[in-house]
């Protein structure tokens, strides 16, 4: 199959000839792992990195015409907001392409807008109040505190720190006012959950998703307070962090089988109402009561080499050219079946 792997990328008018001779170098990026994979697969690919220039991205489809579009866009003109641009081009230039729609990119990324949708299927989610630019808190909303204070459209945990979390209006005015002057963007403010930080990956479409392996962020009791286990930037991302408050991404320790049951019920439902498709992350939260609240849905998930979507897939048994492969095939199905 002609496979064409579009991305996002910080140079300006590189070739495919030049990301091949990057990645030869041992440069790690994930669309280099992707492209390895499909090539040991037997696929014909082509590297198409786009920094600021959508009408050359398309040229570059057109002399290549591709069978199908890998899409690993993460973002345009480096505003990961923008994501939802490169589904949107694929469609109206008549490309198939692998994951979410742009509605599904869209609604994901607007966390209020998504915990809407997901409470109208009858899922639990944080209670919220949001802020607009315009908008300051005037007083404290009808929401039980603390509260966690997160930009509404950011993905990856940025703008999320331990001076998130804020315990009355004074506190939350603050951050609200925060994170409109850095971001520029509306503010939204979500009851904290104490629970365990589970994420959910899901690959597939329609009545055949599989939920892959369930992976925990497990803080260490001794070195972190309930308010400070919280999937922050810092807790994501910075190793030197993570070791110092012992924090590790692991397999998720016993869940009971019932709970377990109901937790993939429900995701698969979130992963219908949100448009998603070929594969997706949910972030969820498991109280200690068995209450299960999803917190947020992730369109656009990493797949790199060693993560935990990748890995989550390896534990069931496939490998990291097998998981992307069967990413590519269930795009090929679902448009089988849209023929």
């Amino acid at each position: 199959m002609k496979v064409a792997v579009v991305f996002d990328t910080p140079y300006v008018d590189w070739e495919h000839e030049d990301f091949v001779r990057q990645a030869q170098k041992g440069v790690e990026e994930a669309e280099y792992e992707i492209v390895a994979a499909l090539l040991e697969r037997g696929h014909d690919v082509r590297m198409v990195g786009v920094r600021d220039d959508l009408a050359r991205l398309l040229e570059r489809l057109r002399s290549f015409a591709p069978d199908m579009v890998f899409n690993c866009a993460e973002g345009y003109h480096q505003d990961t907001g923008l994501d939802y641009l490169f589904p949107a081009l694929f469609e109206a230039d008549g490309y198939r392409y692998t994951g979410s729609p742009p509605l599904a990119l869209l609604t994901t990324r607007n966390k209020a807008m998504s915990k809407k949708v997901l409470a109208f299927h009858g899922i639990t989610v944080p209670g919220f109040a949001t802020y607009r630019l315009d908008e300051t808190v005037s007083r404290a909303p009808e929401l039980r505190f603390p509260l966690i204070v997160k930009p509404l459209q950011e993905d990856a945990s940025l703008g999320i720190s331990g001076a998130s979390m804020v315990w009355d209006a004074t506190a939350l005015a603050e951050r609200v006012a925060f994170v409109h002057e850095r971001f520029t963007q509306p503010a939204i403010a979500e009851e904290f959950v104490d629970g365990r930080e589970l994420y959910v990956g899901l690959i597939g479409n329609g009545d055949d998703v599989t939920v892959l392996p369930i992976v925990e962020m497990v803080f260490d009791k001794r070195r972190t307070k309930p308010e400070e286990r919280i999937a922050t930037r810092l807790a994501k991302w910075d190793a030197g962090y993570r070791e110092r408050k012992g924090i590790r991404n692991i397999f998720a320790r016993p869940i009971a089988r019932a709970t377990k049951a109901r937790l993939s019920e429900i995701c698969r439902t979130a992963y219908r109402a949100l448009w998603l498709r070929d594969y997706a992350r949910l972030d969820v939260r498991l109280a200690a009561d068995g209450e299960i609240w999803v917190i947020e849905a992730n369109a656009n998930p990493f797949i790199s080499y060693g993560h935990d979507l990748a890995n989550a897939a390896e534990k069931v048994g496939m490998s990291y050219g097998a998981f992307i492969e069967r990413i590519l095939h269930e795009a090929v199905k679902r448009y089988g079946r849209q023929a």
